[in-house]
């Protein structure tokens, strides 16, 4: 998913191997992204209250790490807050460390927080691909897009190139050699998933990117075909109970097969990985910030790599780490109470139906 069809002009190549080695040595020789030091000074200004760990190393030898807080008990709900899949897409990354910051904060002093996260656990992993972050591109050193990555091919026609290739790396959107394992980084994320979310009774997921469109969306799967997916009636009833209670949100929820489909979609691939355990509710969103917005309110973005993806005036910046504070809240107290909404029996037909007429019925694209 994500950020795809907003493909930003890519550096001079050099040639296959020759480029990707001096990408690849790039990484290594710079320091680490500043995005992972602010990462651990707050792990050191929390102490006991976050739990870290290092869950994996890039190619390049950088950790890719999680924080988690709140109640580790596999019975309780749980979410995940994913950020920087695409390197170029810093705001994802930013926005996640402000949420994160913000908790950190509270917790010396909001009870109700506190008392919160005794039914709940949070988890991120806010710098899924920092190699790609150092090096400002989409793919990671290797010249891999993370997020075409997963052993998952489309079921029906992917747009040329966009929809994740083989040919090359020196092409975006490249899936990866066929029958090659998974990227260092995409491994790394599957293994938090199946860990800390697909373990537990009820779990939600949110991936966080940019670059598509001029306004926010909400993704959920699938991406490699225009099936519905098998817990959409709970993915209306989430939706259904955010918009009640969000009467004036700006977001715009729905499949992502609506917009175009695409190869080894990670969440496809763990989406069909949680339909291994039938007791389980796994949902998998993805928040797609609309860049496109940003380059329309100052054109000069569209001549800066960066720009395509962030917005780079100060006071925008900041609008977007504001913007989506509610949205990250409402997931964090949907989980803690997804007893109370989840939709069973006769409801659950009647969100699987409305959910057929919103998002895959005739009428569903005007």
């Amino acid at each position: 998913m994500a950020g795809a069809l907003a493909q930003p002009r890519q550096p001079a190549r050099r040639g296959g191997a020759a480029d990707l080695t001096r990408r690849r040595t790039i990484a290594r020789a710079r320091p680490r992204p500043q995005e992972l030091d602010e990462l651990r000074e707050l792990v050191q200004e929390a102490g006991a209250r976050l739990e870290h760990r290092i869950v994996g190393h890039t190619d390049g030898g950088v950790a890719l790490e999680t924080v988690a807080v709140g109640n580790p008990s596999a019975d309780v709900p749980a979410v995940g807050f994913f950020g920087g899949v695409h390197g170029l897409e810093r705001i994802g990354v930013r926005v996640l460390l402000t949420y994160l910051r913000s908790l950190v904060r509270r917790l010396a002093w909001d009870t109700v927080l506190q008392r919160q996260l005794e039914h709940v656990r949070l988890v991120f992993m806010p710098l899924v691909n920092p190699g790609g972050l150092l090096l400002g591109t989409r793919a990671n050193p290797s010249g891999v897009d993370l997020m075409r990555n997963a052993p998952v091919d489309a079921l029906d026609a992917v747009p040329w190139l966009l929809g994740g290739q083989r040919i090359s790396a020196g092409l975006p959107w490249y899936r990866g050699a066929a029958g090659a394992p998974m990227q260092a980084e995409s491994r790394a994320l599957c293994d938090v998933v199946e860990r800390e979310l697909l373990a537990r009774p009820f779990s939600l997921a949110l991936d966080c990117h940019s670059g598509f469109g001029a306004v926010d969306r909400i993704w959920f799967p699938y991406a490699h075909t225009r099936r519905p997916i098998g817990h959409l009636a709970e993915l209306h009833a989430l939706s259904s109970i955010f918009e009640a209670s969000h009467v004036h949100h700006r977001y715009v929820i729905e499949p992502q097969s609506r917009q175009y489909l695409a190869h080894g979609d990670l969440w496809d691939h763990l989406y069909q990985r949680s339909l291994d355990r039938p007791e389980a509710t796994f949902l998998p969103l993805t928040l797609e910030m609309g860049s496109w917005i940003w380059v329309k309110k100052n054109p000069r973005q569209l001549f800066s790599r960066q720009g395509i993806f962030n917005p780079l005036i100060e006071h925008r910046e900041h609008r977007v780490l504001r913007r989506h504070i509610a949205w990250f809240e409402f997931l964090t107290r949907a989980a803690a109470s997804c007893g109370r909404w989840l939709p069973q029996g006769e409801r659950r037909e009647r969100e699987h139906e409305a959910a057929l007429a919103r998002w895959y019925g005739p009428r569903s694209r005007r």
